[in-house]
C-alpha cells in the first residue's frame, strides 16, 4: 500500500497507494513536469539537523569559519533535496507513462513520498515503477562518485562530491531492501503478485518482510552507533527511520486483509433502514415512535408535507438533549439536511464503495435508490465488515 534513509546522507522513498484525502501540513510551492510538488513542516527539522552536523563536519574537515561552514552545510541540504526530488519524480513519471495518475510527490523529515491515484494493474508496472527512483538516485550516485574521483581531496567540492555520492547510493541501495513500505519491497510484492497471481498475498508478505527489515535496521544502527561508526546525534533519527518502517509495514498488512475483505461489502445488506417521522414533530414524540414502530437499529428520517425526506437526525445531537425539553423541541433542531450529508447509490459494489468513501470521508453516508432514501450507511458498520477482528467505537 506504501515507502528513505538517512543520517546526513540518507533519505528514505515511498511511493503510496491512494487512500483519504487528508489535511496537509506543509506547502504547496509549484509544479515539477506538471507533478504538484509539497514541502511538509517536518522539512524544517531536518534543515536544521543536517545543517548544523553537516557546518560542524565541514568546519573540522576543511578549516571554514561557523558562517561558512553553516552555509555549506545548507547547500548540502538543498542539494540532498534535490536528489530525494528526482529519486520520487522517477516514481511519479513512470507511473504516469503507464496510465496512473500521480497526485503530488512530498519531500518530509523522512524523505518522500510519491502519492499515486490508484494500484498498478499488474506486476511489470508495478515492478517498472518501483524500480524507476532506485535506478535514478543510482545515477545521480554514480555521477557523484565519477565526480569524487576526479576532484582533489581536501577541497570542499570534493566533500560535497563524496557526500552526495554515499547519500545517494546509500539510498539505492536502502531502498532496495525487500520489504514493504521500501522500493525494494514493492519490487518483491510485484515478483509474488506474479507468481502467485494474489496480489494481496503479496502485499501482506512484502509487509511481514518489511517489518524484519525494519527490526534489522533498528539493531544495525544501534550497533554502529556502540561502535562509533555513526555519531550520536544521528541516533534519534535513524531510529526514527526504523519505526517509520515498522508502522509502514503494518499499514501494509493492513491494507492487504482490508483489500481482500472488500468483495464481501454488500451495500443494501449493510445500510440501516430509516424510520419517517414528519418534520415539526416534537423530539420526544419522534422517539417514542422510533421505539415502538422503528426496525431495529433504524435512523430517524424527516420528511416534509408531501413526504419527501428532508433531513436525517443525529443520535448524538437528539441524545444530548435533556429530557425534559424533547417535548418541546422540533425533531428538525437535532437533524442534518440531507444535502450535507454524503449520499451512495444503492448499486454500488464493493469496489467503488470504498472509493466513494475514501472521496467523501464521513460517519454516517445517506443511501438512495432514485429519488428515494432507503438506508444509512454506517463507517463502523463498514469498518466492521473490512476489519471484524478489530474493535470499532459504535
Amino acid at each position: 500500500m506504501i515507502e528513505s534513509a538517512r543520517s546526513i546522507v540518507a533519505v528514505e522513498s515511498r511511493p503510496r497507494a491512494p487512500r483519504r484525502p487528508r489535511r496537509r501540513t506543509g506547502l504547496t510551492v509549484g509544479r515539477v513536469f506538471g507533478v504538484p510538488l509539497h514541502l511538509n513542516l517536518s522539512m524544517l527539522l531536518l534543515t536544521l539537523l543536517v545543517t548544523v552536523t553537516y557546518a560542524e563536519f565541514a568546519r573540522e574537515r576543511l578549516g571554514l569559519s561557523p558562517l561558512g561552514g553553516y552555509l555549506i552545510g545548507l547547500g548540502f541540504v538543498v542539494s540532498l533535496l534535490g536528489s530525494v526530488l528526482l529519486h520520487e519524480l522517477g516514481h511519479a513519471l513512470t507511473a504516469r507513462r503507464y496510465g496512473i495518475g500521480v497526485r503530488g510527490i512530498t519531500l518530509e523529515l523522512l524523505g518522500g513520498y510519491t502519492e499515486m491515484d490508484r494500484d498498478a494493474p499488474n506486476p511489470r508496472v508495478e515492478l517498472l515503477v518501483a524500480l524507476a527512483g532506485p535506478a535514478v538516485s543510482a545515477l545521480l550516485g554514480g555521477i557523484a562518485v565519477a565526480a569524487t574521483l576526479a576532484i582533489p581531496d581536501h577541497t570542499l567540492a570534493h566533500q560535497l562530491a563524496l557526500q552526495l555520492a554515499l547519500s545517494n547510493v546509500i539510498v539505492a541501495v536502502f531502498n532496495m531492501l525487500p520489504g514493504l513500505p521500501l522500493d525494494g519491497g514493492r519490487a518483491l510484492r510485484a515478483v509474488l503478485w506474479r507468481l502467485t497471481r494474489d496480489r494481496h498475498r503479496a502485499t501482506e508478505v512484502a509487509g511481514w518482510v518489511g517489518r524484519a527489515v525494519a527490526v534489522g535496521t533498528a539493531g544495525l544502527v544501534v550497533l554502529l552507533t556502540v561502535q562509533r561508526v555513526l555519531v550520536p546525534l544521528a541516533l534519534p533519527l535513524m531510529l526514527l527511520v526504523a519505526v517509520t518502517l515498522w508502522r509502514g509495514a503494518g499499514q501494509s498488512i493492513r491494507y492487504a486483509r482490508i483489500s481482500r475483505r472488500v468483495p464481501l461489502v454488500d451495500l443494501g445488506r449493510l445500510a440501516r433502514p430509516v424510520f419517517a417521522v414528519p418534520t415539526g414533530t416534537p423530539l420526544a414524540e419522534a422517539q417514542r415512535r422510533h421505539a415502538a414502530q422503528g426496525p431495529p437499529g433504524s435512523a430517524v428520517l424527516v420528511v416534509d408535507g408531501a413526504g419527501r425526506p428532508v433531513a436525517l437526525v443525529d443520535p448524538a445531537a437528539a441524545d444530548a438533549v435533556p429530557v425534559d425539553r424533547r417535548p418541546w423541541l422540533g425533531v428538525d433542531a437535532v437533524a442534518r439536511p440531507l444535502a450535507a450529508l454524503p449520499t451512495l447509490p444503492l448499486g454500488l459494489d464493493g469496489e467503488r464503495l470504498m472509493a466513494a468513501v475514501q472521496a467523501h470521508p464521513g460517519a454516517r453516508y445517506v443511501v438512495t435508490a432514485g429519488e428515494d432514501v432507503v438506508g444509512v450507511l454506517h463507517i463502523a458498520d463498514l469498518a466492521q465488515v473490512l476489519e471484524p477482528t478489530r474493535k470499532m467505537n459504535r
